[in-house]
């Protein structure tokens, strides 16, 4: 019979603690005030030790905020637009929701027995939190509603859990088990199981969804390399001791490995030929690690010095270090980027007709705006998200759209965006108008009222329907040209009787001066 985990971890936690050289307890560190984040990327990292997540502003590794949450929190991630933060409480058996403009817990919903790794599928609809218990379960959270919908049995004390690119599947690191389940998304059952290393902990998709890496955490540590196309184990790749927290860089070319051994390395992996390339020295037992979305830093979290490493992913060095809180964790996609300013767009329906016409303006905007201002380009405005708008006279309209929410606003145009059109009127020219045959004529299409479509007729049998054509008169004669345009509105036609004279040369041949003086 297995000891209870939880035991477990703290007698590890002991032993780990005497043969750490440097604690740094950096709670003390640490801001306790809550702000607003503005427009960047930050890193959130949990603080088991005491019920924290701690903001770090990338651009600056410096702690912004630090959010009281519930006990131990251990895996988290940020949603995919960066509005929120995922937060699985191992010993409160509950997961928080982050909102990371305010950085408050804006809900806090019940999931399984001491909650590990959480992650949320590509359009933030849905998050997986793996249940670390012997008899392990996956709940899944509908992240609209903030309530679990499904719980899926998995294998034994259930880690890191990983969502592929398109969705469709949820990978998931049994830790007892020393296997990988593979959830079918749609319908929460479990559809391969695939064996790994001992002691699978972390996991992440490769950014092209064709590969699981898997860090296996026990003394001789690996990585396994799963082919997600058939569910099998490619490449066993030897990383260091205790590999736990695993990422990949956004390229796909580097896989990033911490070794959680009290003398704490990060390793670095190349993706194309399962080779450690480097290994970075960090700090006591790394735990979590993230990739920033531009690829150019990473972050491992060291759980016994309470700190942060920062490296130089095109170096791989450490340049900084911060501190977090205490005893932190951050096991997952602990990274996310906020855009709080909303983006405008829109669309429209009809953009072209006959006039009177009325169009349907749809909002597209993105980051929830809460006021809009419309100008349809004829003088006329409107403040709904979703106006209509009737054009009285034909015309070419530029529309703008202005949306605003409390971080900011955001203005699109869109130039002669709405063509209204009258009956046009037929009108063209053409160059030359007359000579010798074969005659070239360039005929110019002069037509007022916006037409859309026109037809010529040449006078010798042929036509064209282009707007500006060349035709050929091979023929001597006289030749009516008729055009007709039209648009929405109606049709018009312009006719030219013996508009274009072709002649033929009928004078006596002329020789060339080298043939009358040869």
């Amino acid at each position: 019979m297995r000891t209870n985990k939880k035991l477990q971890s703290v007698a590890l936690a002991s032993a780990v603690l005497i043969l750490c050289l440097i604690f740094v307890s950096s709670a003390a560190s640490a801001t306790t005030e809550q702000g607003a984040s503005s427009e960047g990327t930050y890193a959130y990292i949990t603080n088991t030790g005491d019920g924290t997540v701690s903001v770090i502003d990338t651009a600056t590794n410096t702690i912004t905020a630090s959010v009281p949450v519930e006990g131990g929190p251990n895996g988290n991630a940020v949603s995919p637009d960066g509005t929120k933060i995922w937060v699985a409480n191992y010993y409160s058996d509950t997961v928080s929701v982050i909102d990371a403009a305010t950085n408050t817990v804006t809900a806090t919903m019940s999931v399984g027995s001491n909650p590990w790794g959480v992650a949320v599928n590509p359009d933030g609809t849905k998050v997986y939190v793996g249940n670390f218990d012997y008899n392990g379960t996956v709940s899944v959270i509908d992240a609209a509603t903030n309530t679990v919908t499904a719980t899926v049995p998995v294998g034994s004390y259930p880690r890191g859990i990983a969502v592929n690119q398109d969705g469709a599947k949820v990978y998931v690191a049994n830790g007892d088990s020393n296997t990988v389940s593979v959830i079918d998304a749609e319908t929460n059952t479990v559809i391969a199981t695939v064996p790994a290393g001992r002691e699978p902990s972390g996991v992440a998709v490769s950014p092209d969804g064709t590969k699981v890496y898997v860090a296996n955490s026990d003394y001789n540590g690996t990585v396994s390399v799963i082919d997600t196309a058939t569910d099998t184990v490619t490449a066993t790749v030897p990383a260091g001791r205790w590999t736990f927290g695993i990422a990949v860089s956004p390229d796909g070319t580097k896989v990033y490995v911490t070794n959680s051994n009290y003398i704490g390395n990060l390793s670095v992996i190349d993706a194309a030929t399962n080779t450690v390339t480097a290994t970075v020295p960090v700090g006591c037992t790394p735990w979590g690690v993230a990739v920033t979305p531009d690829g150019k830093k990473v972050y491992v979290v060291n759980q016994w010095d309470g700190t942060i490493s920062v490296i130089d992913a095109a170096t791989n060095t450490v340049i900084a270090t911060a501190p977090a809180g205490n005893y932190p964790s951050a096991f997952g996609l602990f990274i996310g980027h906020i855009s709080l300013a909303p983006v405008a767009n829109f669309s429209a329906k009809p953009t072209e007709g006959k006039a009177p016409l009325t169009v349907a303006f749809t909002d597209t905007s993105t980051g929830d705006p809460t006021k809009w201002f419309w100008n349809f380009g004829d003088g006329s405005k409107s403040y709904l998200q979703n106006p209509t708008h009737k054009y009285s006279k034909a015309g070419t309209y530029t529309v703008n759209l202005t949306v605003k929410n409390a971080a900011g606003s955001n203005t699109v145009t869109k130039t002669d965006y709405i063509v209204v059109v009258s009956k046009p009127t037929a009108a063209f020219s053409a160059e030359p108008t007359e000579g010798k045959a074969p005659l070239t004529v360039a005929f110019t299409d002069q037509s007022l009222g916006n037409p859309t479509k026109w037809k010529w007729s040449f006078g010798d049998g042929t036509i064209s329907r282009e707007q500006n054509p060349e035709h050929q008169y091979s023929q001597e004669g006289k030749y009516k040209i008729i055009l007709t345009v039209s648009n929405a509105a109606g049709s018009s036609t312009v006719t030219k009787t013996n508009y274009i004279k072709v002649t033929t040369n009928t004078r006596p041949g002329i020789y060339s001066e080298s043939k009358i003086n040869p």
